[in-house]
């Protein structure tokens, strides 16, 4: 039993250990981003932390299952989405705006986009709950926006907001198609394959900001994120998000997504000192109330019904 109750858990133990580096990678990477071009810094994240996982993927390949070459073309598709395109979006954002406001508008909108989209495609109901959650989700995301308000409505804050919505869309689109992806697949040479087909393009990219960076007045704590975030939310949030979705399907996975405002809104009010407004707040609730309905429809009800019938009985 207690051997059932653990393997029942630990997809969702991987999953929570991504969120908390997931968190922690929005206050992280916006000191990086405040010393070197946003291209440069998506560059050595994930050039470094598909490196650690390459490194690792060979190490442990006596343990593991070969890709095949099919299966790694797969992986690296979908690491050009959800490591290349997201990530372009993810540190754009953060040059832009503050990164307590990423913390929230991704993680938060994520689930809402992957459950729209699941059930547009018909892979799961349209319950009238859902619906209605996914319209809720929608309004607080408006109602986030005007919080903006003032002078900051007309600023970079605003751009770097819609920029985040956009990371939003690619990393539901990353969540959806990795569970096709992950079919018998080995999570670890899944991950080194798509972070490091990623972190390649990344690298690319930044080629041409390369020169602007004035390597030798970069910081040591800078030095010391960027180590962090190709290690942390980069080696290890990736490899346990690929194993966490290997069991559950992609919008219950995204539920997971509901603690990263938590951690990262405290790391960027303790290390950062950044906040938000009243209004910015009234609608982080809003959205959070329509995602969690979004995502699980009447399920907490049925569930309550049922274990209410249970005692009675």
């Amino acid at each position: 039993m207690a051997a059932k109750e653990g393997s029942a858990a630990a997809p969702y133990l991987n999953l929570l250990v991504t969120m908390v580096m997931f968190g922690s990678a929005f206050a992280s990477s916006k000191v990086v981003v405040g010393e070197m071009p946003h291209e440069v810094a998506a560059a050595l994240r994930f050039g470094g932390g598909g490196l650690l996982l390459i490194i690792l993927a060979t190490v442990f390949r006596g343990s593991s299952r070969p890709i095949g070459r099919a299966a790694a073309v797969r992986a690296g598709l979908v690491g050009l989405l959800g490591v290349l395109a997201y990530n372009i979006f993810f540190f754009w954002g953060l040059s832009l705006a503050p990164s307590l406001d990423g913390s929230i508008i991704v993680p938060v909108l994520s689930p809402i986009l992957t459950t729209a989209t699941v059930i547009l495609l018909g892979r799961e109901r349209a319950t009238w709950a859902r619906i209605a959650g996914l319209a809720v989700g929608a309004t607080g995301a408006l109602l986030f926006f005007l919080g903006i308000g003032g002078d900051a409505a007309g600023s970079t804050q605003l751009i770097g907001d819609l920029i985040f919505v956009a990371g939003a869309a690619c990393w539901a689109a990353y969540s959806i198609l990795s569970k096709s992806l992950l079919a018998g697949v080995d999570p670890l040479r899944a991950t080194a394959w798509g972070t490091g087909i990623g972190g390649l393009g990344l690298t690319l990219l930044a080629v041409p900001a390369v020169a602007d960076v004035s390597w030798q007045s970069v910081s040591g704590p800078a030095w010391a994120n960027v180590i962090f975030l190709a290690v942390g939310p980069t080696a290890i949030a990736y490899l346990f998000y690929y194993r966490g979705l290997r069991s559950v399907s992609p919008s219950t996975a995204t539920i997971m997504m509901f603690t990263v405002p938590v951690f990262g809104s405290f790391s960027s009010t303790l290390f950062l000192g950044e906040s938000f407004t009243g209004i910015q707040l009234i609608g982080t609730l809003i959205m959070l109330g329509g995602a969690l309905f979004a995502v699980l429809g009447n399920r907490p009800l049925r569930q309550l019904r049922g274990s209410r019938f249970r005692s009675t009985a």
